[in-house]
């Protein structure tokens, strides 16, 4: 198992342990999904992933549909997806992704965040080198064979895969490719009838930064800081 592993084992206790927090991210990404394809998730893949996403938090479906039928409609806000970068305590890099309808209110809380906090805010772009941006795929486990499954994807651009434990014991299956192979990995999936349980992108830093337990936490502070913002959907950093 790989620096993909290692990745999300870190982070899954953390990611979006606030359901209203989720739910909110979720319709977010259904009204930029609508928006850009229209309100069929048969001919909406981005649609499709939103929809696969919300049941994986448990929203119900009378939401999904309500936040459907609120996007299709003229009195849906217009949310951008905007990326902010800079440095944190220690020197730990950090990325965030917001889903806003107001660039210049995020900018203003995320940059007040970094400030406070022992951190500075940086310019667009002067980051990406530090990470890997990757697809990733969570699937039913159906008890395939991964040294097969790996051999068969590996052409449709999966460079890792593993089981990893739920929190109630099942074990999913978890696959990493690269960011622009995602809808080649999402085809071949929908088309040998996996289910998909989850799916997206992610970070990985190329390098891990360790720290001391004093440091790290007060790098965790202001990364619970800015995960508390409803505008921002994710955040990366290259602490070990």
């Amino acid at each position: 198992m790989g620096r993909a592993f290692e990745f999300r084992k870190e982070r899954k206790m953390k990611r979006w342990a606030k359901m209203a927090k989720a739910f909110t991210r979720i319709g977010k990404e259904i009204a930029i999904s609508v928006k850009e394809a229209g309100p069929s998730p048969e001919s909406n893949p981005r649609l499709r992933m939103a929809i696969q996403n919300a049941k994986a938090v448990n929203m119900p479906k009378d939401n999904v549909d309500r936040a459907i039928k609120k996007a299709s409609g003229k009195d849906q806000e217009d949310y951008k997806e905007m990326v902010y970068e800079g440095y944190g305590p220690h020197g730990i890099a950090i990325v965030i992704e917001t889903l806003t309808d107001n660039p210049t209110r995020t900018v203003a809380n995320i940059r007040s965040y970094f400030n406070k906090l022992g951190g500075s805010l940086g310019t667009s772009g002067s980051l990406e080198f530090l990470f890997e941006r990757k697809s990733v795929f969570k699937i039913t486990d159906n008890g395939a064979d991964l040294e097969e499954l790996e051999l068969e994807l590996i052409d449709y651009g999966v460079d890792e895969i593993f089981r990893d434990e739920e929190e109630d014991g099942s074990t999913t299956i978890m696959l990493y490719g690269g960011f622009t192979d995602f809808n080649t990995i999402r085809e071949y999936l929908e088309a040998n009838k996996f289910e998909i349980k989850e799916s997206g992108f992610e970070r990985l830093p190329n390098d891990n930064k360790e720290l001391s337990p004093e440091q790290k936490a007060e790098v965790e502070k202001l990364v619970d800081k800015i995960e508390e913002d409803d505008d921002v959907s994710h955040v990366f950093t290259n602490m070990a």
